[in-house]
């Protein structure tokens, strides 16, 4: 996992630099539902798989960049009218601050769309969620990138990609030899690793050059790390300083005892000449 620093290093490196959008935040706007009666996870998996991402998104980007991280929350993409809307499980907004968190997001005030979304599967969703969602993610509201994933471990796998090509059309991100797809519209490879304890097949994003970017237990864990690193070299260095004082100490006995001999020897010739 390398060391705290050296993450930080190549977050930086990494990290792509996003233009402002045109729009502003908009917390919420009279008579466009927030919520439905719809449960917020479809499964334990589903919500562990959202937390963990999602927190791992914010993490990432962190304060400083204009990028915000929505999560089972409203997308409204045409002014005017509430039936367009859609309810991603996780969306990523470029060139908007994250701040303040919004009941809904609204497209046109914003001045933005989401740059990439993410829908994990459940039975109930699962055709709509490779079937039509695709072409209303990717056409009709403009998202760039479009990532569904099967979080159940005792399921069989499935992780699958598209993307919008520069005409538009819809492209099918094609897997490396591992199975990960890479999102340009994030700079960072995306993988599924299943959970032994857990069952839970997590969806992961890896910095280009293959680092995991880490999950906030994985930070804390590395923070103790570099805490318990930083008191080793705190401890070797007094006692380092305890060892140098102890042999000057030494020293200047000696250097004492050194000086009473040569005072003593001197003594004694002076009473021997006399």
């Amino acid at each position: 996992m390398g060391s705290l620093n050296d993450f930080e290093f190549k977050r930086r490196k990494y990290m792509p630099i996003f233009p402002r959008a045109g729009g502003k935040p908009t917390i919420y706007i009279e008579g466009y539902p927030s919520e439905d009666d719809e449960p917020m996870a479809a499964t334990w998996f589903h919500g562990e798989q959202i937390n963990i991402l999602s927190r791992q998104l914010k993490m990432h980007f962190g304060n400083d960049n204009l990028v915000y991280i929505g999560v089972d929350s409203f997308v409204y993409y045409q002014e005017g009218d509430i039936s367009k809307f859609v309810g991603p499980d996780i969306y990523v907004v470029r060139g908007v601050s994250p701040f303040p968190e919004r009941r809904s997001f609204y497209t046109w005030a914003e001045g933005a769309v989401p740059a990439v979304v993410f829908e994990f599967l459940s039975e109930s969703t699962a055709a709509y969620d490779r079937g039509e969602k695709v072409k209303q993610y990717l056409v009709d509201i403009g998202v760039q990138e479009y990532f569904i994933h099967q979080p159940e471990g005792d399921k069989p796998p499935e992780f699958r990609g598209w993307r919008r090509g520069l005409a538009s059309e819809i492209e099918e991100i094609t897997p490396d030899d591992q199975g990960g797809l890479f999102s340009h519209a994030l700079n960072f490879w995306l993988r599924g690793t299943k959970d032994p304890t857990t069952h839970v097949r997590l969806l992961r994003p890896y910095l280009p050059d293959g680092t995991s970017i880490t999950t906030s237990y994985e930070e804390a864990q590395l923070r103790v790390e570099a805490e318990a690193l930083a008191q080793e070299e705190s401890d070797r260095r007094h006692e380092a300083e305890a060892l140098l004082q102890e042999e000057t100490q030494h020293r200047q006995q000696l250097e004492a005892e050194l000086e009473r001999l040569r005072a003593q020897l001197a003594a004694s010739q002076d009473k021997t000449l006399t």
